[in-house]
């Protein structure tokens, strides 16, 4: 048995195809299955149902899988261990961030992270919560940047910064007189709200406590803060930005910001990583590198009012 072996059987496992799994690990298709037969003769059982498309694991294999990505990832600890005794700075991270960050978090930091480690390669994707997790825990992932708590077993999560919501109102909107920004007020059909499977939509819908629609006769939802933001200086209405995304507003569009009144509802900001993740040292220099890039009153807890979603 050989880690290599292993690394196939769970290249299968993750593609469901001989074909895809041999192109990913950058040998021929026969290679592959010759290697994982010999596995399978060694084992003495047999890992994959090869009658079915997709190919599946057998319940034996299952197990096998299990622990064989607990095998590969103590292995990879190795290479780990000595750059870290070197104090050699290089790998990749394969980053994911959620996409109500990305655009106004990314930026921030990334040059200078590169700047200052050239040997590390960061590879960054935007994805939604739910997809980040799971790919963390099939190590399809290194780290991802979401809004926690999550309470998700295996993931350990390594909070940054807190982010205060506000109010953007469009240009002669009614509640523009007012101070401070008060949910209530709000007709649901003035509500701009991203569409399902981000978490921030939950986040507005948790904060504003009402079932959110679009205009009485245009539904619209957006995978983007921007294209909200640009619906409401062009038509009527609300939404809800995260703190940094305020921070690029023009003067005039400040003027149309409106906190929370009472104390401001404030969402917190981690790192998240899988318990088994290895590469530690590249984890508190990345976190090191975003907390500095972010304004100090943003890494205090005392931000605001944290608000716990459901």
């Amino acid at each position: 048995m050989t880690i290599q072996q292993l690394e196939y059987l769970i290249a299968v496992d993750k593609h469901r195809h001989f074909g895809h799994a041999a192109e990913s690990c950058f040998v021929t298709q026969p290679t592959l299955s010759a290697q994982l037969g010999k596995l399978e003769k060694e084992l003495g059982v047999l890992l994959f149902d090869r009658s079915k498309m997709p190919v599946i694991p057998t319940e034996i294999g299952i197990q096998i899988i299990r622990q064989a990505k607990r095998v590969v990832s103590e292995s990879k600890g190795i290479f780990e261990l000595v750059a870290q005794l070197k104090g050699d700075i290089s790998g990749v991270i394969k980053l994911a961030i959620i996409p109500t960050l990305a655009p106004y978090l990314l930026h921030l930091f990334i040059r200078n992270f590169l700047e200052k480690y050239p040997n590390v390669k960061l590879d960054v994707q935007e994805m939604v919560t739910e997809e980040i997790i799971k790919k963390l825990k099939n190590d399809e992932l290194d780290l991802g940047i979401v809004v926690t708590p999550l309470h998700e077993p295996g993931i350990i999560e390594k909070t940054m910064f807190y982010e205060k919501f506000y109010a953007y109102l469009s240009k002669d909107h009614e509640l523009l007189i007012d101070e401070f920004f008060s949910p209530e007020k709000v007709k649901k059909e003035d509500f701009w709200i991203l569409q399902q499977g981000h978490c921030f939509r939950d986040q507005v819908i948790n904060l504003c406590d009402q079932a959110l629609s679009g205009h009485k006769n245009f539904h619209y939802e957006s995978g983007s803060l921007e294209g909200l933001k640009n619906m409401v200086n062009r038509y009527q209405g609300v939404t809800l930005l995260p703190e940094l995304a305020t921070y690029e507003l023009s003067d005039e569009e400040k003027t149309r910001l409106r906190p929370f009144a009472g104390e401001s509802p404030t969402r917190e900001v981690s790192i998240i990583l899988n318990r088994s993740f290895l590469k530690q040292k590249l984890v508190e220099l990345l976190f090191r590198e975003i907390t500095e890039a972010i304004p100090v009153e943003m890494t205090s807890k005392a931000h605001g009012k944290i608000v716990r979603f459901k």
